[in-house]
């Protein structure tokens, strides 16, 4: 090999470990899933990747950090400004009834006379009518074993690190997360 083609490849190899580096550290992200509160979506220790960069909206599959310092994964239900109650089992935002298709399937299975999800409201939950302009109510899908904002309350903007992408390992769960 000449002199000139090992800088060349060199170059290149430094060039894409630089790239993987920041990709790995600022935009895809590995994180494992701890606990069934995304059962069917998520399972225990299913890594997932996470990206910073896109806007959240409703129904997206957020990775937060609670002040305790956990890392949780949970659903956005609420979105700033929004008022968020559910009644016999339906979601209502804003007063107005809003479809939750991902877990139309679990209902479905469901032999259990209990709701898949409680009544509650914002304000019995919070005592806020609305919620905050940074602030965002999030739950797992597993609704009856999920610790979310039903018992910490909203999480902050500031909270949130980013959108779960996709599940990488194991290889036997490799899904897109939408």
């Amino acid at each position: 090999m000449t002199k000139d083609r090992f800088w060349f490849l060199f170059k290149q190899v430094l060039v894409v470990l630089a790239l993987v580096f920041f990709l790995r550290g600022f935009i895809l992200i590995p994180i494992q899933v701890s606990g069934n509160s995304m059962k069917n979506l998520l399972h225990q220790g299913d890594t997932v990747v996470m990206e910073k960069i896109s806007k959240i909206k409703r129904f997206d599959v957020i990775v937060f950090t609670r002040p305790d310092g956990s890392t949780l994964v949970k659903r956005v239900i609420g979105l700033p400004g929004d008022k968020v109650a559910v009644k016999e089992d339906q979601l209502y935002i804003n007063n107005k009834v809003v479809s939750e298709s991902f877990l139309a399937k679990e209902k479905e299975k469901d032999d259990s006379l209990l709701p898949y999800t409680a009544d509650f409201s914002l304000v019995d939950l919070t005592g806020e009518e609305k919620l905050g302009e940074d602030m965002y109510f999030v739950m797992g899908d597993n609704r009856r074993m999920s610790k979310d904002s039903r018992s910490f309350g909203p999480i902050s903007a500031s909270e949130i690190m980013g959108k779960a992408r996709f599940v990488y390992y194991p290889l036997k769960n490799f899904k897109w997360i939408s």
